[in-house]
């Protein structure tokens, strides 16, 4: 029977406490970062898809071929071949959810532009995101783990 003097814990069982704390902690902030990796992952595909719906969009509205870039896209003033309000922002800025978005115009032939193509590659390399991505006018995309993704790699599942 504890005292008066005794109440509460001791030492030892606040430490054995913040030891159990601390080895619940070691093992799922690996597993957190894993999942948020994944999730951008998914975010930069996701993005890549609607980046080529609205290329296609931009091109039948327009009239001229696929955008000059990718800030076409987006919205700054009144919606015209030059501000086509179709991406957000965000997106339109090029970096959204760890991932970077360079999108490069083919020349304009004729007045049109008939090939793009669009990379979305991890901010920081296995901390955003471990796979690059990448997409052009067939509307594929593919990835590659350990480089900047080319039309030469395997195709997403």
């Amino acid at each position: 029977m504890r005292t008066e003097r005794e109440k509460g814990f001791s030492l030892i069982e606040l430490l054995i406490v913040v030891a159990i704390i601390l080895i619940i902690a070691a093992i799922a902030i690996p597993n957190f970062m894993h999942s948020k990796m994944s999730a951008n992952e998914s975010s930069a595909v996701a993005s890549l898809r609607t980046i080529d719906t609205e290329c296609v969009n931009y091109s039948t509205t327009y009239g001229t071929g696929y955008p000059s870039s990718l800030a076409t896209l987006g919205t700054s003033g009144a919606v015209s071949s030059t501000s086509a309000n179709l991406l957000d922002n965000v997106l339109a800025g090029g970096i959204k959810s760890g991932y970077t978005f360079t999108y490069t115009s083919g020349a304009a032939a004729g007045g049109l532009i008939s090939t793009y193509t669009v990379n979305a590659d991890p901010v920081s390399t296995g901390i955003t995101g471990i796979r690059h991505f990448y997409t052009d006018q067939s509307y594929v995309i593919r990835f590659n783990a350990s480089a900047a993704a080319s039309v030469s790699d395997a195709p997403i599942q």
